[in-house]
């Protein structure tokens, strides 16, 4: 049964989890050696898993948006309605009449109060009530306007309004949302330009900061096209523990997304000393590719409809629960694959690209992780093969997928 939602508003936003875990010390999958270092010549083939890899074909044109069906808006709000002119006064004009004909007294006093009688009537604006305008719809007629000094309660006409028109809005759905269809995709950049890679957190923050307009100018055009919000990512660099929206992160724990920020914990991926996710650049390009992964489920709208349907399903801990943030993580790994393929089209060097693959592939929920959460390794690697052969938005519907392949 379908709880109601809880007193006041939904729950606050849950910190997106991690990325998938680094394979453990010691268990690695059957995937080949480490890559190369970043920069040095090839040394014999690269990785088994990933030695089939070149550049896949550009994704086809990127739908125009739809057209709007709405006229044009209008030119602006219609003025405040003015205050009727005053009203003439006649009462001198009377009592210089009646002074002229009438001398005796009793006319001269009569006249007094007639005129003051009408000055209370008219002391300026004093008794003038505000109304509300009068929005009815204007008549034609060729008769000639009338002279009448117009009463109180008249108003000018307003012309009719137009609805306003309704810009990009995030759509709340999972397998059926409009953006998972095959005519979205990254777009193919010329360029981009990366600095050397130091490892410490300003190098790290330098390279993730010069990859970042590559990824948002690839990302952009297909989400304008499919009428959705966008706007650029916020980068933070985590060095200490740090209070943010969805809670606390610690700088020994990888990355976290959270409402249009990434948490980079720069020490922590500096520090993994595994062979299966090596100190390489494209481990670092792969990861924030996974966490722009999410970035894209926030500003369509996928990863608000994935936290109701976890809290649905009783808290995001429950069978159900996790098995909706598996495919939430699975669809980011996948997203994750669809910006490392225009990349890999001349933009950064294929070392770069395998080794962000590769990194991704030996991520995941292994045995001795106790919460099964992100998918197994196994299928880690199979999305982020999907999103980077693909390169379209149609194929990393994880919502829609078998339970065995977001397991």
């Amino acid at each position: 049964m379908t709880q109601p939602p809880p007193p006041g508003n939904w729950p606050p936003p849950r910190p997106v989890g991690p990325p998938p875990m680094p394979a453990p010390l010691g268990q690695r999958p059957p995937q080949g050696p480490p890559p190369v270092p970043y920069g040095a010549p090839p040394q014999g083939p690269p990785p088994p898993h990933y030695g089939q890899y070149g550049p896949p074909p550009p994704p086809g044109p990127v739908m125009p948006p739809p057209h709007p069906t709405w006229g044009a808006p209008p030119g602006g709000y219609a003025p405040y309605p003015a205050m009727p002119p005053r009203r003439r006064n006649n009462g001198p004009i009377v009592a210089l009449i009646l002074g002229g004909v009438v001398v005796l007294g009793l006319g001269a006093v009569g006249v007094f109060a007639a005129t003051l009688n009408n000055k209370v009537k008219d002391t300026g604006y004093s008794n003038y009530t505000t109304h509300s305008p009068t929005f009815t719809p204007p008549t034609t007629s060729d008769a000639k306007p009338s002279t009448t000094t117009p009463s109180r309660t008249s108003a000018p006409r307003a012309p009719s309004t137009q609805p306003a028109p309704v810009g990009p809005k995030a759509v709340y759905a999972l397998a059926d949302h409009p953006f998972l269809r095959p005519n979205f995709g990254a777009n193919t950049v010329a360029g981009c330009p990366l600095p050397a890679m130091d490892y410490s957190p300003a190098g790290q923050d330098r390279f993730l900061r010069a990859a970042l307009p590559c990824i948002e100018s690839m990302w952009k055009p297909a989400l304008q096209a499919a009428n959705l919000p966008y706007q650029p990512v916020d980068l933070h660099i985590v060095t200490e523990t740090l209070q943010y929206p969805c809670g606390t992160v610690r700088p020994d724990s990888t990355a976290r997304y959270c409402q249009g920020g990434i948490y980079w914990t720069a020490n922590a991926y500096a520090a993994e000393r595994n062979p299966n996710n090596p100190n390489h650049p494209g481990k670092y390009l792969g990861q924030l590719a996974h966490e722009y992964g999410h970035h894209i489920q926030w500003l369509t709208g996928m990863l608000k409809a994935s936290d109701r349907a976890q809290y649905d399903a009783g808290g995001w801990d429950t069978p159900k629960g996790l098995d909706l943030n598996r495919r939430m993580e699975l669809q980011a790994t996948c997203f994750g694959g669809m910006t490392l393929a225009p990349l890999s089209h001349g933009a950064v060097p294929m070392d770069v690209i395998r080794v962000g693959l590769s990194d991704a592939g030996n991520r995941g929920d292994y045995d001795i992780y106790p919460t099964k959460d992100h998918g197994t390794p196994q299928n880690n690697a199979a999305w982020v093969d999907r999103g980077y052969r693909s390169n379209k938005a149609s194929e990393c519907n994880t919502w829609a997928a078998d339970p065995g392949s977001v397991s």
